[in-house]
């Protein structure tokens, strides 16, 4: 990774200012890169300062002498994405701008923008060919990256992957959704196929149920006008839940890189069966700030859903999700049938599970049943933990600094490719078909009331 452009749509803002340049600045001070080049891209007319400005309080190792470095790296360029001469104008001073920094022409354009610019802005850079197509005999490489969600639905998400492969080759294009990246999702993988205690185990005749838990304790806040027309189904189910389904429930890959994982991820997608859904919405989300008054939008929602393969046959996978509850939270629990209790009495009461923690700290934990000390037969439940913070402390990298890092390895794993992107957003369409009531739920709780008659009717119990 010697040199790189690295070119930000949507740079004025919020996930710039809270994830990328934060992102970027430590890629930059840790020398995981060796010259870096930033070019910030927006609408409104400001100065390198004022972008920075905002992301000054999100850079969490800030030091001096090291920002100012990082800032003499940075220009900015504004630019509207419904004018074709301002596409024909950063390209001029792209070139500029990289031929004074003895750049070699790579260059990672990444789009933080509504989904609904992604075609026009994709057909642009084309046009003023700020982007060329990959070419397996190319010597420089550029990539676009499209930050989630993609679409609205299955016809938007389709509109925009066609549009984007009639230009450009799928080898350059990144779809990211930042939970893959985050250090113990992506540890899925590794921790399923590099341990034989887990692998054998992965699979109905000893599995029981799976449940994924996502919980929020903000509100919907400032993003109320975004929240409203896309709501938990499409804004967490869609993308991050799915995408861990897929991860837990893939076969082996031939390899832990690239297509061969999403090759595995999509057939996960393509097979899911939803066989329930709840929805709720908590109480005051009408009056949020850009929400409609008679918004019949769900803040929460939990899902039963099946994979219709042999290695998942009747292994019900759990999904629960919400904004405004008691905590944040996401973990994952996979609850292993019980074992025939041969003691006479004090059989354990419960099964074994093993915890992904993936926040706020970061942990697996697999519990057994061991027998508490003394004479009597008493079985007590026991952890075996790894708290991921103990052993590597706070040098692990954030999502967006893995996301970027990837990029420039040409890492494609951390990618969502187009058709597990469209199989996921079928998911969502039959959730939809179900036409499930809509609950409200207090503030701060745990949710609506019919959870428990959801537990009941499914014979399960939340761990969380």
């Amino acid at each position: 990774m010697n040199d790189c452009t690295f070119i930000l749509f949507g740079a004025s803002g919020d996930l710039a200012k809270r994830k990328l340049i934060p992102a970027l600045y430590r890629l930059y001070v840790h020398k995981r890169i060796q010259k870096l080049l930033i070019v910030g891209v927006a609408l409104e007319e400001l100065s390198v300062d004022q972008v920075l400005e905002g992301a000054r309080t999100f850079i969490t190792d800030y030091d001096a002498i090291q920002y100012t470095a990082f800032a003499s790296c940075m220009r900015y360029q504004q630019l509207d994405v419904g004018n074709a001469d301002d596409f024909v104008r950063l390209a001029e001073q792209l070139k500029r701008y990289e031929q004074s920094f003895g750049m070699s022409g790579n260059r990672i354009f990444y789009l933080a923008t509504a989904s609904y610019f992604f075609c026009q802005i994709t057909q642009q850079l084309a046009v003023a060919q700020l982007a060329k197509k990959w070419h397996k005999d190319d010597t420089v490489y550029h990539r676009i990256v499209y930050e989630k969600p993609f679409g609205h639905d299955e016809l938007s998400a389709h509109a925009i992957n066609e549009c984007i492969a009639q230009l450009y080759a799928e080898q350059q294009i990144y779809r990211i959704d930042h939970y893959l990246s985050k250090e113990l999702v992506s540890n899925i993988a590794l921790m399923r196929f590099t341990n034989c205690v887990f692998e054998p185990l992965w699979n109905h005749q000893y599995i029981d149920h799976v449940q994924i838990i996502l919980s929020e304790q903000v509100c919907v806040g400032l993003r109320g006008r975004y929240y409203d027309n896309y709501g938990a189904l499409a804004d967490v189910v869609q993308n991050h839940m799915l995408e861990m389904v897929a991860l837990l429930g893939m076969e082996t890959p031939e390899k832990l890189t690239g297509d061969y994982i999403r090759n595995k991820r999509a057939d996960v997608l393509r097979a899911i069966n939803i066989d329930d859904l709840l929805l709720g919405q908590y109480e005051g989300y009408k009056q949020e700030l850009g929400v409609s008054s008679d918004s019949t939008t769900e803040t929460f929602a939990m899902v039963k859903l099946m994979i219709k393969n042999r290695r998942w046959a009747r292994v019900p996978f759990y999904l629960k999700t919400g904004k405004c509850l008691d905590k944040k939270e996401t973990v994952i629990f996979i609850k292993f049938k019980k074992v025939d209790c041969l003691l006479a009495k004090d059989c354990p009461t419960d099964s074994n599970y093993l915890t992904i923690r993936i926040t706020p700290n970061a942990s697996f934990s697999l519990t057994l049943n061991a027998k508490k000390p003394g004479q009597s037969q008493e079985i007590v439940p026991v952890s075996m933990d790894f708290a991921h913070s103990k052993l590597f402390g706070p040098v692990t990298p954030e999502s967006y600094e893995v996301i970027i890092e990837d990029v420039l390895r040409n890492e494609q794993s951390v990618s969502v490719r187009f058709d597990e992107i469209e199989y996921a957003w079928q998911a969502v369409e039959q959730m939809r078909q179900i036409e499930a009531p809509l609950y409200t739920y207090t503030k701060g709780g745990t949710g609506p009331d019919e959870i428990a008659a959801f537990e009941r009717k499914h014979g399960m119990r939340w761990k969380a």
